[in-house]
């Protein structure tokens, strides 16, 4: 029977108690024994609803317990390069929450610290754990659809976040699109040579007022000739919206949403359906558990994880270069990004 591997908290907004939850109860091989938040209430609160021993408000004292192996990095992006490399340095195995950071030259000394330190370290990328996205992977890298030649992304929230958030959020590329970077490399398995972004402000006057903007379709050209696309948007009334489709040269595989129900009213009036899952806690539950026991799995294991630092990095170098693409209006190489 392998040994349970104690790990630390690191954040305890909504993502650090999705995380926080599969650790105390869906995860037997792990010991949540802490967790830590600059808000000291939400520390309290998240250590009381999932029986963590212990709460603090300076993730420091969760660095210096030499009891703890692993850490979940689940903190404000702004804190994310500077915790994983404090942590690294203290030896600790590191979980950490999408991006790294929005700025490559941090990106890249965390990943040099990372290496130096010999420890695991895992990106929280969960759309690579999704059932229906791994299948998804798993035909194309069989050759079931033959040759891929298009792939179509879409991504959409329900609903907007808040104008503060987006103002430090890093922009659409580099906090929605992201995912769907990951995605596009992930699903093709080939390394993405270009991109050309165009978008707009559509939903939220006061998002555009922030220099941001809340619809986008980015195409994609990759390394092995693929084309793709991916559509955004931060408002869909229906719903989560996340769908995906790979056409080859001998078929095609699709994804269509994930719903509370498969029930089908047909009447007068047509056929009607429950609306998609509201949005990614609900729609990405398996997914966030299967990465997490990943994670404690390698740990146990001494296994590297499948989502590395690299892959880490890539997504927000393809950020950067769609945002270059829509300010410059024009396709803009992978390679122009340094």
């Amino acid at each position: 029977m392998s040994k349970k591997i104690t790990v630390g908290l690191i954040g305890a907004g909504r993502i650090g108690r999705v995380h926080g939850e599969n650790l105390s109860f869906r995860i037997p091989d792990a010991n949540l024994v802490a967790v830590a938040d600059v808000f000291k209430e939400a520390a309290d609160k998240t250590a009381a609803d999932l029986r963590i021993p212990t709460a603090y408000t300076n993730y420091q004292q969760i660095l210096e317990d030499e009891t703890i192996e692993g850490v979940v990095i689940c903190s404000s992006t702004d804190t994310h390069s500077q915790i994983i490399e404090e942590a690294a340095s203290a030896g600790k195995h590191i979980f950490c929450e999408k991006p790294i950071d929005h700025d490559l030259v941090k990106v890249n000394r965390v990943l040099k610290v990372v290496e130096e330190a010999g420890i695991k370290f895992q990106v929280g990328f969960n759309r690579r754990f999704d059932p229906n996205f791994r299948r998804v992977r798993e035909i194309v890298a069989a050759g079931d659809i033959g040759d891929p030649h298009i792939l179509r992304i879409t991504s959409r929230d329900p609903e907007p976040p808040p104008v503060e958030y987006v103002k430090v959020s890093g922009g659409i590329f580099l906090d929605m699109t992201i995912h769907d970077f990951d995605m596009a490399r992930f699903l093709i398995n080939s390394e993405i040579e270009e991109v050309y972004a165009v978008g707009g402000v559509m939903i939220d006057p006061e998002i555009g007022k922030a220099g941001d903007i809340d619809t986008a379709v980015i195409t994609l050209c990759y390394e092995n000739g693929v084309i793709g696309t991916i559509d955004n948007s931060r408002q869909a009334v229906y719903g989560y919206d996340q769908r995906v489709e790979v056409f080859g040269s001998e078929g095609v595989v699709m994804v269509s949403n994930n719903k509370p129900d498969s029930a089908v009213v047909s009447n007068v009036n047509g056929d009607h359906s429950s609306n998609p899952l509201f949005f990614f806690v609900e729609r990405y539950t398996e997914s966030y558990i299967a990465e997490m026991k990943e994670f404690i799995e390698c740990v146990q294991q001494d296994k590297t994880p499948s989502v590395t630092g690299i892959d880490g990095l890539v997504p927000v170098v393809i950020g950067h270069a769609a945002k270059k693409s829509l300010d410059e209006n024009r396709p803009i190489k992978i390679s122009e990004i340094s």
